[in-house]
């Protein structure tokens, strides 16, 4: 699973700070790691240098091996709630589509009905 982190101009972390993202992605994620092939993320911060509110974005887009990819988007007061918030949304909408997925293959065997 390849984890790729793009930034506005507005949003700066510290030393390693694109490592500690991909970490916090990696594990929030990684019970789908072999149904992914990319996840990429993507933040931003719409007031800049203003404090306040819920100006921080974070959209994670998953590339799934085989199928159309799935995006969320969260937004929040600091960088890493609204990275905690999408990864949260992202691993909701993987169960769902994995799990109708898997449904669906246990639920063709064994179906005759007589």
């Amino acid at each position: 699973m390849q984890i790729q982190l793009n930034t506005d101009n507005n949003v700066a972390g510290p030393e390693g700070f694109a490592v500690q993202v991909e970490g916090d992605v990696r594990a929030a994620l990684e019970r789908f790691a072999e149904h992914i092939t990319r996840i990429e993320v993507h933040l931003s911060d719409s007031n800049s240098d203003k404090d306040g509110g819920r100006d921080k974005r974070c959209m994670m887009e998953a590339r799934l091996a085989g199928r159309q990819p799935m995006s969320v988007s969260h937004e929040a007061s600091t960088v890493a709630l609204a990275i905690d918030g999408a990864s949260d949304k992202l691993a909701r909408a993987l169960d769902r589509v994995l799990g109708k997925l898997q449904a669906g293959r246990r639920g063709n065997v064994g179906n005759d009905v007589t």
